[in-house]
């Protein structure tokens, strides 16, 4: 290359035409549309009072017990990326997964994450709040949920190592909760899918329907 030819700053370049970049085809997940796609039963314990929520799958199948999750993101990657929002005093129940999963709070909200060495016992907790970050590691029990006395929807991100969907158990859940998804007709069978009751629609629509209303309080 000759020392007269002058280079152009990349960043100051703009492409010939928009939208024809295949390399970045489905690999952007924009907030609005995301909010268009959420999954008010994604575990067995999102029936339960205490543990209602929204989960959003951005990347990859975040654990989902619910086979009718659609992630944002569909392409390959070495970890999963998932979303929650959740009211004050709600949360994933006690469980536990194979690998590590870790969470970052989004909005100014304070959550409050408890663990333990078995299915039973609380160990330890902490308070995490917005962008303060907590990384769980396999086998741990834990749980979490919005701090009781909030006001508004809380959002956090979750990110977690990557793993093969429905290939078995997957959360591993309390005995407590696996009971109390019963009584409910939710539990999972041994590949991890939930086995939905038979009136799975209307109760997904009414919990979707409570959890959005929400927004408008």
């Amino acid at each position: 290359m000759s020392n007269d030819t002058l280079l152009k700053d990349p960043r100051e370049q703009r492409p010939l035409q928009q939208g024809t970049d295949s390399a970045m085809t489905g690999r952007i997940s924009f907030y609005q549309e995301l909010m268009q796609q959420p999954v008010s039963l994604m575990f067995i314990d999102s029936i339960l009072p205490h543990h209602q929520r929204l989960n959003y799958a951005l990347i990859g199948d975040t654990a989902s017990e619910n086979d009718s999750f659609s992630p944002k993101i569909t392409g390959p990657h070495s970890f999963q990326v998932g979303m929650v929002r959740a009211r004050s005093g709600n949360g994933p129940a006690f469980h536990t997964h194979d690998y590590i999963e870790a969470f970052m709070p989004l909005t100014d909200h304070k959550w409050r994450f408890y663990w333990g060495e078995t299915e039973t016992r609380v160990d330890g907790e902490a308070v995490i709040g917005k962008w303060d970050l907590i990384s769980l590691p396999p086998k741990l029990w834990r749980g979490f949920e919005v701090l009781e006395g909030q006001e508004g929807e809380a959002h956090i991100l979750g990110i977690l190592e990557e793993h093969k969907v429905f290939s078995s158990k997957d959360p591993y859940w309390s005995p407590f909760v696996i009971q109390a998804a019963e009584r409910e007709g939710f539990f999972a069978d041994e590949s991890g899918k939930m086995q939905k009751p038979n009136r799975y629609a209307q109760l997904e629509q009414e919990m979707l329907s409570k959890l959005e209303a929400f927004k408008h309080d």
